[in-house]
């Protein structure tokens, strides 16, 4: 992957001084909409109301640009997806070059989520305008780039362009393509991705500086998430006769190849629970089992493996008061934000029960 990630969205960015992008960032962190604001957003009575609200806040600029094409859900909910990309760019733009080379790496995950959306449209015959409303364009590929892929109806299509591009991930994904055209299944394609990113992100993330150290310990929890994500996954799966092996990413902080064989050869959650008792997502894992238990289903310990990683990445501002943990804690906040108030609008927008509405509230 070539260097243009790092200054993706930011073009010819200046020098910054550590501490200077620091103070800006722990002002910026400070704004972030409290609990007390989600509450009266929720209570709102319509979205009429919450549009209200959320005109005296940060987000009442990318509102007003997008509120001339209605007060609709999809409305306000571009509105957010503006807003949250526009302060990823402002923080890449005045951060220590350092700094925003360890962001621009964590933020490639992007990469992977917007083509997996763009596969998974095609694959599936999704309308362009609702696979264009989940794209967060904040990696490496352009909103524009991301659109003109979008366009395309045809899996095989979409690689090709990419390769005509010249795009890192084209290579991976033509080599996984014979696998999916044989099984018309997108898995090998997207575990294609993902492995794509793993080891382009490793490969930047080298030496012994602190603020590597940090970025390493987000990029390994997002791997281990991925490599346990598998593990339930493939319990449902006849792993005779599949090689588990090739299921694994290297990279994770925690899960090791062995480990990771050893859980895929297991068939019941309670034995892969038992046996992570003693790494650092058996917490998480163990209380998301009460809700596997409701509905057996394997989401639910994605998205707790997913809260857990945020919870660590909104710590290492604590944990990295001077470093590049401050610029992390901050994208990681604001993502939140912009989560939880994106599930607020589109639950008034079904009429969605308030308490529902706070069970999906992500971290508040």
């Amino acid at each position: 992957m070539s260097e243009a990630v790092v200054t993706a969205g930011n073009r010819a960015v200046p020098e910054s001084d550590e501490g200077y992008a620091n103070a800006r960032l722990r002002g910026m962190r400070s704004h972030l909409l409290p609990l007390s604001f989600y509450e009266r957003l929720i209570e709102a009575p319509d979205l009429n109301q919450v549009v209200k609200e959320l005109m005296d806040t940060s987000y009442s600029g990318d509102l007003e640009d997008q509120l001339v094409h209605g007060r609709t859900a999809a409305v306000i909910d571009e509105a957010l997806k503006h807003n949250m990309i526009r302060a990823y760019r402002k923080v890449l733009k005045f951060l220590h070059p350092n700094a925003r080379m360890l962001l621009s790496t964590l933020l490639g995950r992007w990469d992977v989520f917007n083509l997996k959306t763009i596969l998974r449209g095609a694959h599936n015959h999704v309308a362009f305008d609702d696979v264009k409303s989940s794209f967060f364009p904040v990696g490496y590929l352009s909103a524009e780039e991301l659109e003109a892929l979008s366009k395309l109806d045809d899996v095989r299509v979409i690689i090709d362009t990419m390769a005509m591009w010249d795009y890192p991930y084209a290579a991976p994904l033509r080599r996984a393509y014979p696998e999916f055209s044989k099984s018309n299944d997108l898995a090998p394609l997207e575990l294609a991705l993902d492995r794509q990113y793993a080891e382009w992100a490793a490969s930047r993330l080298i030496g012994e500086a602190p603020d590597v150290d940090v970025a390493r310990r987000i990029l390994g929890m997002q791997i281990d998430t991925l490599n346990l994500v598998m593990v339930f996954r493939l319990l449902k799966a006849d792993v005779e006769s599949i090689d588990a092996s090739g299921y694994y990413l290297e990279g994770g902080r925690v899960i090791r190849k062995e480990q990771f064989l050893e859980l895929a050869r297991l068939s019941d959650v309670d034995e892969v629970l038992d046996r992570l008792k003693s790494t650092a997502y058996a917490e998480a894992l163990d209380a998301a089992a009460l809700r596997y238990l409701e509905n057996a289903s394997i989401p639910v310990f994605e998205r707790a493996l997913e809260d857990l990683l945020m919870r660590r990445a909104l710590l290492s501002g604590v944990r990295d008061p001077h470093g590049v943990g401050v610029a992390i804690a901050y994208l990681f906040g604001k993502q939140n934000e912009v989560t939880n108030v994106r599930i607020i609008v589109k639950g008034k927008a079904v009429g969605m029960p308030a308490d529902r509405v706070r069970e999906e509230l992500i971290l508040v």
